[in-house]
């Protein structure tokens, strides 16, 4: 318990003394909620949580009734993504609480600050298999940064500020505060503060000073940036560090916005969909500098032929990650703003960041597909032009999901949202959710295929309800589209249980849910498309139906080198 956990329960208590009314755990929880600045809340209530429910009203607590509770934890998880500050989902116990584990896991991978609540029975029943028990403490505790499960209900608001400061503190992730019944219901008594802090480690100067040795000596310099930069809010000690010393710079699909996509140095995402000019950068550099990234294997392909020739200096707040799959020449643990702004090396490389630039020029996708039918990548690309700086798109997984991440334009980090490190179908619309309660201001996109949007569409209920003005552009191949791709190229076409024909009309089920929505099958129908979706005041959903055949490109084969791309044809 952080001695703030420890101040912040001691001020409650003290409020509650001269309260003339008991005050339940429930109660305690929901004020140590409200001191942490928490806005919203994304839940389904139920038997062993109820006791918070019961408390919910009159606060200042906006409560989001999801219609899943994988829904509420994955609205959660944007909410975190967008405003930094920890996303909070609430379940009840057995059910519940399991159905929260993806949304808890897609955090953790995405090291995404989220605390989630959960009910459980009361204390006595604990271990006795009683109705909807589960160990949920011990099923998340390889996907949580920290669980507590509350034995004394005074204990509550230290518990609640622990978990906001562990979640949001260094690496970020998710935290899971597991609340018996009774400790909801019980009326708090004395608090005993103990102490634990989370220290960040110091930037090391050493460190630094080797680093820009390095970068001074390079002739062949990359820039390689993933999502631990948008988690350090680093975005302009980023983008001064690769201006200043003119470093063609790629990104991971987390890391897509950290400098925008559009700016003169950014060659694109890297990796089995990263595009031509950025795989062959990396394959040719001689000093790969690595911000906020962990050397993914969707982004190294064959880890030992990627950045063959390179130094590496590898920049992370997580120390943990230096070394782990790449040997680092040297490691600078800590801020990365505060490293980055003192790498002051310069390197003599504007040869080769002119190579770079006739490279990516000339291998630029193209947009000119044959046929009347309506080209993906194109229509991406006019979407995210029109919608402008101050769109946030959130994606689902599949060959959309790489789609919007070659095609679309992002200015910052928080303006792409998507599951990268689980892939988790089904994050579009709960994401799109949490992303316009989170800033409401923003025009928030959600992308999705036939085959994620199933996975969580009744969650079309909860935007219908609070009115949110999403929009959804639903690209409908009628195929699990990725599956199918990889069934043709790997599997000899063995095409095996990726047919979706028998889709319902998706258009008529969003009309279903009170939700406006037209489909559109043909080319000259876009630019329209594009202004219906962005005009509409409300929620729209936009069903766009494509060519089952059509495939991702560039596309990297499985166990082969960055450089061995599969591409296009015509």
């Amino acid at each position: 318990m952080s001695p703030f956990g420890a101040a912040i329960a001691a001020r409650i208590l003290d409020e509650a003394e001269w309260r003339p009314e008991p005050v339940s755990g429930a109660r305690l929880l929901v004020r140590a909620l409200e001191r942490e600045g928490v806005r919203h809340v994304f839940g389904y209530p139920g038997g062993a949580i109820m006791p918070v429910y019961d408390a919910l009203p009159g606060s200042s607590l906006q409560h989001i009734l999801v219609r899943h509770e994988q829904g509420a934890a994955l609205a959660a998880d944007a909410y975190g993504r967008v405003t930094g500050e920890p996303g909070v989902c609430l379940a009840t116990s057995g059910p519940g609480a399991t159905n929260l584990v993806t949304g808890i896991a897609n955090a953790f991978m995405d090291s995404v600050p989220m605390v989630a609540i959960t009910g459980q029975v009361a204390s006595p029943l604990m271990g006795t298999d009683a109705f909807q028990e589960v160990d949920i403490f011990g099923i998340t505790l390889p996907i949580v940064k920290h669980s507590f499960v509350v034995r004394r209900s005074a204990d509550i608001p230290a518990v609640v500020a622990e978990a906001f400061a562990l979640a949001r503190g260094g690496r970020p992730g998710p935290v899971l505060i597991d609340l018996p019944k009774d400790m909801g219901v019980m009326v708090a008594g004395p608090a005993e503060p103990a102490a634990r802090v989370e220290l960040a480690p110091p930037v090391d100067g050493q460190a630094l000073a080797q680093a820009n040795a390095l970068i001074a000596a390079a002739r062949r310099p990359v820039l390689y940036v993933g999502g631990g930069v948008a988690i350090a809010r680093a975005e302009r000690s980023l983008r001064g560090f690769a201006e200043r010393n003119g470093l063609p710079t790629v990104a991971t699909l987390k890391g897509l916005g950290a400098i925008p996509t559009d700016h003169p140095l950014f060659l694109g995402m890297l990796g089995m969909h990263g595009s031509h000019a950025a795989n062959i950068a990396v394959d040719e550099c001689d000093l790969l500098i690595c911000v906020g990234a962990r050397f993914d294997d969707r982004a190294t392909g064959k880890l030992d032929s990627f950045a063959p020739n390179a130094r590496v200096i590898h920049l992370d707040r997580d120390p943990a990650e230096i070394g782990k799959l790449r040997r680092a020449c040297v490691g600078v643990a800590g801020d990365i703003g505060a490293a980055l702004d003192r790498l002051s090396a310069r390197p003599d490389a504007v040869a080769w960041r002119e190579r770079c630039g006739r490279n990516m020029r000339s291998t630029a996708p193209r947009y000119d597909a044959p046929g009347n039918g309506v080209y993906a990548p194109a229509l991406l690309r006019d979407l995210s032009k029109a919608a402008g700086d101050r769109a946030i798109f959130t994606c689902d997984v599949g060959q959309h999901q790489m789609w919007v991440a070659q095609h679309c334009r992002f200015s910052r980090p928080q303006a792409h949202l998507t599951s990268a490190g689980l892939g988790t179908m089904g994050y579009g619309v709960p994401a799109g959710i949490g992303a316009l309660l989170a800033d409401p201001d923003a025009t928030v996109i959600t992308v999705t295929g036939d085959g994620s949007i199933m996975m969580n569409i009744q969650e079309l209920a909860t935007v219908r309800r609070y009115r949110l003005p999403l929009k959804i552009l639903l690209l409908d191949n009628s195929q699990l589209g990725m599956v199918r791709q990889w069934q043709e190229l790997f599997f000899a076409e063995n095409f095996s249980e990726v047919d979706l024909s028998d889709n319902p009309d998706f258009a008529e089920v969003a009309r279903a849910f009170g939700i406006e929505a037209f489909t559109i099958d043909h080319r000259d129908e876009v630019s329209g498309a594009i202004e219906r979706l962005l005009r509409t005041e409300g929620p729209i959903l936009c069903h766009v139906r494509i060519d089952s055949r059509e495939n991702v490109w560039p596309l990297v084969p499985p166990n082969s080198s960055n450089v061995q791309m599969l591409e296009r044809t015509w």
